[in-house]
């Protein structure tokens, strides 16, 4: 990814400051997406490795891309707000991501997240109706996260097999009253070692009919 792509700003969050990264392909966007890392208390940022896989795979596939720093993590101001507070910031984000990128308002919005942040897009997308869902391993149990919307919006749930910290089993409990599909990743623990390109896989093959 040429840093000559990337652009680095604060946008005002209830808490202060939040540190955003934005990166435009090459060729015309096909939609804008904004990812949510994992768990601020547990060195979750969005660094992270499964991050910046989403990041670059929605970059490649024509996506603006949008990537942040919850309060508090980084160089974004204020406290960890229990879930409560980092919801408020993925709204502001996409706000102000609209806002800067006014010639694009028509674009389709996608929503992603590892883990915590994961969780946090769920709730996000009840209130921002995303055309596209695409979450790796998402904190349902701790966040009480709802189900992704059930109308005019593609969800992609990815799950690594062997993760023991969101559970196959308490993702399976959670999706099977609505018969929610999820793609589990055999071998794969919660930080997919050794797994990332199956990500960028699975993300390029869901997309390939659509775009």
């Amino acid at each position: 990814m040429k840093s000559s792509q990337l652009e680095v700003f604060f946008i005002q969050g209830a808490a202060g400051k939040l540190e955003t990264v934005l990166a435009k392909p090459d060729t015309t966007p096909t939609g804008i997406a904004i990812v949510a890392h994992p768990h601020p208390l547990y060195g979750g940022t969005m660094d992270n490795k499964v991050i910046y896989t989403l990041f670059k795979t929605f970059l490649e596939l024509g996506f603006i891309t949008v990537k942040f720093n919850f309060r508090g993590v980084g160089q974004s101001e204020g406290n960890f707000a229990e879930g409560i507070g980092e919801l408020e910031d993925v709204l502001t984000v996409t706000e102000e991501i609209r806002k800067r990128l006014i010639e694009y308002q028509n674009l389709p919005l996608l929503l992603s997240g590892f883990s915590f942040g994961g969780g946090i897009q769920l709730h996000a997308a009840q209130k921002l109706n995303p055309e596209f869902l695409i979450l790796v391993a998402p904190s349902i149990v701790h966040l009480k996260a709802p189900m992704p919307p059930k109308e005019n919006c593609f969800v992609l749930i990815i799950q690594g097999e062997q993760d023991d910290v969101v559970t196959p089993e308490s993702i399976l409990a959670w999706a099977r009253p609505q018969s929610q599909p999820i793609v589990m990743v055999p071998g794969a623990e919660h930080f997919f070692h050794g797994k990332l390109m199956t990500i960028k896989d699975l993300i390029v093959n869901f997309f390939s009919p659509k775009i």
